[in-house]
């Protein structure tokens, strides 16, 4: 029975750009605990793909090149609505993220719509610029929804198959999952965070500063 015949309970999504040094371990240990991977390729130049060509259990989606992670993410969302996974995991490619924690996900979403990894409760392996921009797009999220934003910019989460029914995102970057935290809480979505820990190693970070905040402003401005 392959993937379009079964029914899909956890599905998890993971965009990726050149992380072939990461994918392997993070999908083999991610399918551990969910009944698929939906991995997008956002137009990898690397090995990554190809790490991943022999794995069941395994969507691979590809886009011709790279148009970012927001875009990456909602053609994963796609994939999953088309096959109506009830609860949609998402993670970074990049081994910041621990993959064992999903069942902690699982568990949380229960009472939620929308469950966010928290970073924040512990940032003294956090880079300090990453501290400055993650406390202040928390903090500004939080005044313009109205409710506490923990974390606004991680990518550990898990979505009920509902919300993104319902909720669609425009931008195409880094910005997009800020700008899901938005549409999700004006739609009534029940939106709370859990703590995870906060890893940073030698991975080199895809965001560029400039960019991130230009994006931000935008979603400010929604």
């Amino acid at each position: 029975m392959n993937s379009s015949e079964r029914k899909i309970k956890v599905a998890a999504v993971i965009p990726f750009f050149n992380e072939e040094n990461f994918i392997l371990d993070v999908v083999t240990r991610t399918l551990n605990y969910v009944d698929l991977v939906i991995a997008v390729n956002d137009g990898s130049t690397d090995n990554s793909e190809a790490l991943l060509q022999n794995f069941e259990n395994l969507i691979l989606v590809s886009n011709e090149k790279n148009f970012g992670k927001g875009f990456a993410l909602q053609k994963g969302f796609e994939k999953a609505l088309s096959l109506k996974a009830e609860i949609i995991i998402t993670l970074d490619a990049d081994d910041q993220h621990k993959p064992e924690m999903i069942p902690d996900f699982i568990e949380g979403i229960k009472d939620c719509d929308l469950l966010i990894g928290n970073r924040l409760h512990d940032i003294s392996t956090m880079p300090l610029h990453r501290r400055f921009s993650n406390k202040i797009t928390s903090f500004l999220l939080s005044r313009k929804l109205g409710i506490e934003i923990k974390d606004s910019q991680c990518g550990f989460r898990a979505y009920r198959l509902e919300v993104l029914e319902k909720v669609r995102t425009i931008f195409c970057g880094f910005e997009a999952e800020s700008e899901m935290i938005v549409k999700a809480a004006r739609n009534n979505f029940k939106i709370k965070f859990i703590d995870i820990p906060t890893i940073y190693g030698n991975q080199k970070s895809k965001m560029k500063s400039f960019q991130a905040i230009k994006g931000f402003i935008k979603v400010l401005m929604i």
